[in-house]
């Protein structure tokens, strides 16, 4: 009634059907976002369970490539990727505004319904960020192909690309899907920066290499080495107070620095056992040339190598064992592998000689620098010697299998850690090292020589700052 009270029965009653409304829209848009992640989950199940095709890529070209820097042209790259489930990053091409690429990518069982994204960067050395381009976005649909680069918003016209994509069927069964198939790629980083930061002059000793590794998953399946929580060293890493925060802080931007991609990285494709072994050749310790040109620039180095198989993008990580850059850090795995908390596998190797005929010698030991380099065999020994991992031995005839597959007519002996035969071909290829190639017994392990400052030192701001905020929100909490 006009003038009068509220009926308080009148009122309750609206409230309840306003709470009612509003559980009803809640219900309704929790059923709705939960039927939406059905609908998609379904979709693809659907993809995978479709058919696919075994795919060969061809980045060939782009042009009218926007100058980005205000002095000089570009230095473009592009990240190529199928569905966010396998990716491939190409080399920096320097000083173009069209570059030719001609690079080559092969992926089995790919549904056909795939969908292939690609961006383009430009390579900026002296900022921590690369400048983007643009992107473009394709079917797996086979042919030659010339696509429109989209830009930002408001500067849409970034060039165009060129591409061309071979199609087959794949063979039943179509597993594992996005199976990388080559060709192997190789990169070597020697970053300016890193140079800087270390005062090093031996490119070598703080170059780091990279590989992409194919049919890793048919070999290791779903086997992984997960961190070591009985090595001390690894409980410091990835432990979860300040500390570790602070070392992981510290190791993920050593890494960053370590696998920059620059344009004074060297960059190859793997085609037969002499390209894998020039990857090996070398050992001058006087860059500079002032005692002139190394007789040993072309010879198989004695050297023993740290690496990791990756478990994000199956690549093969290693550097000399000996590398300066590793000095202060507490894992040398966990530094090649950005502090992974698990690696497919990890260990040291190191190439040793043997006689043609495969019975009369073998090793160093042996050995004699009269006998060229191809008037005996080479075989790649490698390990299990991880203190961060603790690798399970029993996959080394795995990781055989694996090397086989990857280089055939490399000959792969892999050998456990404690095994007698293992210390003594890494004790060979030292001693040959230090009495004949004039590598000083400080390179044989990571090491800081006068005057020189340690990768870690610059980065020591950065880790504590990491620290102390970590120390601040612990004190809120």
């Amino acid at each position: 009634m006009p003038g009068g009270s509220t009926n308080p029965i009148s009122l309750t009653g609206f409230v309840e059907k306003v709470s009612e409304t509003v559980h009803k829209a809640k219900t309704h848009m929790h059923e709705n976002a939960h039927d939406l992640a059905q609908v998609t989950k379904q979709k693809e199940e659907d993809k995978l369970n479709g058919p696919c095709v075994d795919v060969i890529i061809t980045f060939i070209s782009a042009s009218g490539i926007p100058k980005l820097d205000v002095v000089g042209a570009s230095d473009p790259y592009f990240v190529a990727k199928l569905d966010d489930r396998v990716s491939m990053v190409s080399t920096v091409k320097t000083k173009s505004l069209a570059p030719e690429w001609n690079e080559l990518w092969r992926v089995k069982n790919v549904p056909t319904t795939s969908e292939l994204r690609v961006e383009i960067l430009d390579k900026d050395t002296d900022t921590p960020h690369d400048d983007y381009i643009g992107k473009f976005k394709t079917s797996i649909e086979a042919g030659e192909k010339e696509i429109d680069i989209q830009g930002p918003l408001f500067r849409k016209d970034r060039g165009t690309f060129k591409l061309k994509t071979e199609t087959a069927p794949s063979t039943d069964p179509a597993e594992p899907k996005y199976l990388f198939d080559g060709p192997i790629r190789y990169s070597r980083h020697f970053s300016p920066l890193v140079g800087k930061l270390t005062d090093l002059d031996d490119a070598r000793l703080y170059s780091t290499w990279k590989m992409y590794l194919i049919d890793v998953p048919i070999y290791f399946k779903d086997v992984y080495q997960h961190w070591n929580v009985k090595y001390k060293a690894a409980q410091s890493i990835f432990g979860s107070g300040p500390t570790s925060l602070a070392i992981r802080a510290g190791i993920h931007a050593g890494h960053k620095m370590l696998y920059a991609r620059s344009t004074s990285n060297g960059f190859g494709v793997i085609q037969s056992v002499d390209d894998v072994m020039r990857l090996f050749e070398g050992g001058s310790l006087d860059p500079k040339g002032i005692l002139g040109k190394s007789p040993f620039a072309h010879r198989i180095k004695p050297a023993v190598y740290t690496y990791i198989i990756s478990a994000q993008d199956d690549s093969l990580r290693f550097s000399e064992t000996g590398a300066a850059f590793f000095v202060d850090f507490a894992s040398k795995h966990a530094l090649h592998a950005d502090c992974a908390e698990q690696v497919r596998y990890s260990g040291e190797f190191h190439l040793r000689p043997r006689a043609k005929d495969h019975s009369s010698w073998c090793g160093w030991q042996d050995f004699n620098d009269s006998m060229p380099d191809d008037s005996v065999d080479w075989e790649v020994v490698i390990d299990n010697n991880s203190g961060t991992y603790a690798p399970d031995k029993a996959m080394l005839p795995t990781l055989r299998d694996l090397i086989d597959c990857n280089f055939p007519g490399l000959d792969v002996v892999a050998l456990d850690r404690e095994d007698d035969e293992l210390k003594k071909s890494v004790d060979a290829c030292q001693e040959y090292a230090l009495k004949y190639r004039g590598v000083k017994s400080e390179h044989l392990q990571p090491h800081q020589q006068e005057g020189h400052r340690s990768l870690l030192k610059p980065l020591g701001a950065v880790v504590g700052k990491v620290a102390h905020l970590q120390r601040g929100n612990k004190e809120e909490a």
